[in-house]
């Protein structure tokens, strides 16, 4: 089994980020990258032991506003994902890495994007899971507001849980991670079963590892802070695999397709039944089509 590298801490960009590792320093690097209101730990660590085990040397970390890497106070983040973009190349940087295989999971596909625009010379491939080429229709729908944008908005339900989370009493720790094991049940699709249990694990290790949970509500106003990309998605000129299901209820389907279409020569792997989610279920098809675009 891969070695798994003890969590460091990294000064860059006026920050402290933390990150681990898994496997040899020396084999292709793999830097994952994940989405809102979610620390690394959500990296499950069966995904980057296979990984590893497959001949990568895989980087995970915390963003912003979450685990232990530095936060800003509730409702004021400092930044946006081209400052995002920036600490996930500092973190290569951190392990002496000049390039990588960038993987991001929803936010973090987008930051995967920005990486591929922003730093083109540290990227080797983009696999952007389960994540959209412009959050406007998502970020519009949760201010009941109609941008007149082409790609879906979240369901209904999703938006429902997100509106009960405004009324959380951020103290209560067991109130926080029922919520979480909530949205999580809500974010999943038909095609696997639900890791209740699991999920609940996950939750109570990422509040009790947070230097300030409540910050990462700010993922939202930040992505809605920054420049589009879209646009400039034709620049993109590395190999590209994009990985969605066909049952996300929050960045749906079409999301996914629209991230196809705009970057050239773009690959798609579809998840029939998934959500917003990598279900253990998924990762016998996931891991050896990320070792086949990483080769």
């Amino acid at each position: 089994m891969a070695t798994h590298h003890a969590e460091r801490m990294i000064e860059a960009n006026g920050i402290d980020i933390c990150a681990d590792s898994f496997g040899e320093p020396d084999d292709p690097a793999i830097l994952l990258v994940m989405g809102a209101g979610a620390s690394m730990l959500v990296w499950d660590e069966q995904l980057c032991e296979r990984l590893a085990d497959g001949g990568r040397f895989v980087i995970r970390y915390d963003n912003r506003d979450t685990g232990k890497t530095t936060c800003c106070p509730p409702g004021e983040p400092n930044y946006t994902l081209n400052d995002m973009a920036a600490d996930g190349v500092a973190v290569l940087d951190a392990y002496n890495i000049d390039k990588a295989h960038i993987v991001g999971a929803s936010m973090g596909g987008m930051i995967t994007q920005v990486i591929g625009l922003n730093h083109p010379e540290r990227v080797l491939t983009l696999t952007p899971i389960m994540s959209t080429p412009n959050a406007g229709a998502t970020l519009d729908a949760m201010d009941d507001a109609d941008g007149g944008h082409a790609l879906s908005p979240p369901s209904p339900k999703v938006l429902a849980a997100i509106a009960a989370s405004a009324t959380l009493d951020w103290s209560d720790r067991e109130a926080l991670i029922e919520n979480r094991v909530e949205m999580f049940k809500v974010l999943a699709g038909s095609g696997y079963p639900y890791d209740e249990a699991g999920q609940r694990e996950l939750a109570a290790a990422e509040v009790d590892r947070a230097v300030s949970f409540p910050s990462s509500l700010n993922h939202g106003p930040a992505i809605a802070a920054s420049q589009p990309w879209h646009e400039r998605l034709d620049q993109l000129s590395v190999p590209t695999l994009v990985i969605h299901g066909t049952e996300d209820p929050i960045l749906p389907y079409d999301h996914g397709q629209a991230l196809v279409a705009a970057i050239p020569d773009a690959t798609m792997l579809t998840l029939e039944g998934v959500g917003h989610e990598l279900p253990d279920g998924v990762l016998d098809t996931v891991i050896p089509a990320l070792l086949e675009h990483t080769s």
